[in-house]
């Protein structure tokens, strides 16, 4: 056989194989909560398999973050199968019958919009994917307006229909459903069944666990159900636990499944074993790999949350609880002498002459900042989880966000917004390890979009939330001051990490007021952000975050080494003469204490005629006292909360934060 004619061959057998599965019904938008969302598929053949296909969501909005027709979802269909009648669905929790694979409430968008099955996985198509034909099987448009249709993604994708789908609270639900003839109508929902009634009835076994989330050492009950009672013969399979770093060395029990004729129902107990081992958190997937003939796996693949029993606890505090001084600068003797005696932009030059040292800092790219968070963010409590910084909270590191669906996720939040400095997408987004880097300077700009020591752990909807923002109290409306009910920890957090990317890089500036995003390379307010880092002093956890990206990055933010540096840059003290170690006490040997406190502190090791001044998180004076050496300060009166107690004499001060309760 020739070349030619081969591969002429070829192309029709790929075409054929192709065109044999097609998406047959969709529906992203229902009446009153997306609860019931599900995209159901269909082959020409039963029993298909699907892998080697993936499913994208894709969204026409012409705003940010959907602008140029991007995706904002993926499904990856390896491991699916299609039914007996050819037919498969995946959808929300509560559709019914249940889908086969799980989408989250509210996910798919309502339209205008376009669903594609593409040949590929969902590592082809990140977040934010523009539209392509490239390898694409099927594609069905949709909107829940009639006068509203995604024509830019019908054009890139080849799509000449668009159906509308259009719900409100009280209207009777519907789907866009796919006719023997290829056309498209919308009717009653009719997920995993043929959409004309036709096809041979299915027993379908659901899998459903007693837990979503357990811990180590305890036991598991999952239940396998059948929408029918069996009838014939007993039905008999076996069941498979694992997923990551998660296998057989996890668990006891047995794996073998029996339903009796005419019963639906079967319990299986799973003991989960202490490994001793900290490995933080880890995912089971509970999956059967096969059923005999007339049965269907409607519900495969279920995971559970395992909690790691041997986390490690740190001896620092979380922001909303800090402690200082347990954890040290790993400064190297020296790192910051060329700075002693300057003042003005002098001082702000050697500083950048440090930070910034091209010989000797690493430029780290975007994808290795999800690896630095899971350890710099680190929960001192639990170090499955990180801390985020916003909502004052910890969560799994498992919940990154992988797509556009940022509830209960996190994922690495810019505190110079991307957009606002000019970096967006400036490195690759695969991590490539702490010992592949490249060479940096003050004018490498695009090095800040993986610069760790301005990038934090983030609640994904409260990061969407604050977008790209100034901070402050300015303007309220338009500046972000943090969620609502929180107590502000993270806000000299903020301070600190935005005065670091002014000195670092010579396109940033840190400004007054609510400035606007265009020119970039703005931000402000400067004057609230000054406030912020005297309220909010460097902590432990800050401290070990700063030390852990020097690990990485080579370079260190001098203001939470060096907090007075702050004002002698950008604040009263600009244009006098810095003094390393200018204090007649050392920071490190100033102790408050008890803390925290009920109804007193203790503030000692100074060996000077000092001042000490309480002050509510809002900077209101409560108490103020002159001393010498130590003092007992009464906090009789004082309400339960955090405060700041600032230790000053004449040429130094210092701030701890306490918390009374």
């Amino acid at each position: 056989m020739s070349k030619k004619i081969l591969l002429l061959f070829s192309l029709f057998i790929s075409n054929f194989i192709f065109s044999q599965i097609v998406i047959n019904e969709v529906d992203g938008d229902n009446p009153s909560t997306d609860y019931y969302e599900f995209v159901e598929l269909k082959s020409s053949t039963p029993n298909l398999s699907l892998d080697g296909y993936v499913l994208v969501f894709y969204n026409a909005g012409s705003s940010a973050p959907y602008s140029g027709s991007q995706s904002y979802y993926t499904f990856d269909l390896d491991g699916y199968v299609t039914d007996i009648n050819g037919i498969v669905h995946v959808g929300n929790s509560q559709v019914s019958p249940a889908p086969a694979g799980s989408i989250p409430n509210n996910t798919i968008q309502n339209g205008p919009d376009v669903v594609a099955l593409y040949l590929g996985s969902d590592t082809d198509f990140p977040y934010q994917t523009i539209a392509t034909n490239t390898n694409l099987i099927d594609a069905v448009a949709y909107t829940n307006n009639a006068s509203n249709y995604p024509t830019n993604l019908m054009t890139i994708l080849g799509i000449t229909i668009c159906s509308a789908d259009i719900e409100t609270t009280t209207s009777t639900s519907k789907s866009v459903q796919r006719k023997n003839d290829g056309t498209y109508e919308v009717k009653i929902p009719t997920p995993g069944a043929n959409n004309d009634g036709s096809g041979i009835p299915i027993t379908r076994i659901n899998i459903t666990t007693s837990l979503t989330e357990v811990d180590e050492a305890n036991s598991l009950t999952i239940t396998y159900t059948a929408n029918l009672p069996i009838s014939g013969t007993d039905l008999n399979f076996s069941y498979v636990l694992d997923f990551g770093n998660f296998n057989s060395s996890d668990f006891t029990g047995d794996l073998n499944v029996t339903i009796p004729v005419g019963q639906t129902t079967v319990v299986k107990t799973i003991q989960l074993l202490d490994d001793g081992i900290n490995e933080d958190d880890e995912v089971l997937n509970i999956y059967v790999d096969s059923v005999p003939t007339g049965y269907m796996m409607n519900r495969n693949n279920v995971k559970v949350r395992v909690h790691d029993a041997n986390f490690i606890v740190q001896p620092w505090g979380t922001p909303l609880n800090p402690t200082f001084g347990i954890v040290s600068s790993t400064a190297p003797a020296g790192y910051y002498s060329t700075i002693n005696g300057l003042s003005g932009t002098t001082l702000k030059q050697a500083l950048q002459d440090i930070i910034a040292n091209p010989s000797v800092v690493h430029a780290q790219n975007y994808g290795d900042v999800e690896t630095i968070l899971k350890v710099s963010d680190i929960n001192p409590l639990n170090s499955s989880q990180v801390w985020l910084m916003y909502v004052e909270q910890p969560r799994s590191k498992l919940d990154y966000q992988t797509s556009n669906y940022n509830i209960g996720v996190w994922n690495r939040e810019h505190i110079f917004a991307q957009s606002r400095g000019g970096f967006q997408d400036g490195t690759s987004s695969t991590a490539d390890g702490i010992d592949i880097w490249l060479p940096t300077n003050a004018n490498d700009l695009l090095t800040g979009h993986g610069d760790a020591h301005h990038i934090r752990a983030e609640d994904g909807s409260e990061n969407s939330f604050r977008s790209n923002k100034n901070f402050g109290n300015v303007n309220t409306s338009t500046m972000y001051a943090g969620p609502t009910g929180t107590l502000g920890s993270w806000k000299g957090d903020v301070a600190r990490a935005l005065m670091y990317m002014d000195v670092r890089y010579n396109a940033l500036n840190v400004v007054n007021g609510d400035v606007s995003e265009s020119p970039t390379g703005y931000i402000g307010d400067l004057a609230t952000l000054l406030q912020w880092h005297q309220q909010d002093p460097p902590d432990d956890f800050e401290m070990n975050r700063n030390n852990y990206i020097y690990t990485w990055q080579i370079n260190r933010n001098p203001f939470i080494d060096n907090p007075d540096l702050a004002s002698y840059i950008f604040g009263s003290n600009i244009g006098q003469t810095y003094t390393l170690g200018n204090e007649n006490f050392e920071a490190s040997k100033v102790v408050v204490y008890p803390n925290p406190t009920t109804d007193y502190i203790i503030i000692a090791g100074i060996e000077s005629e000092a001042k000490a001044e309480v002050f509510s998180i809002t900077g209101q004076m409560i108490k103020e006292v002159k001393f010498t050496n130590e003092v007992t300060l009464s906090l009789s009166g004082v309400t339960a909360g955090v405060y700041l107690v600032k230790i000053s004499n004449e040429n130094s001060s210092i701030t701890k934060k306490i918390i009374v309760r």
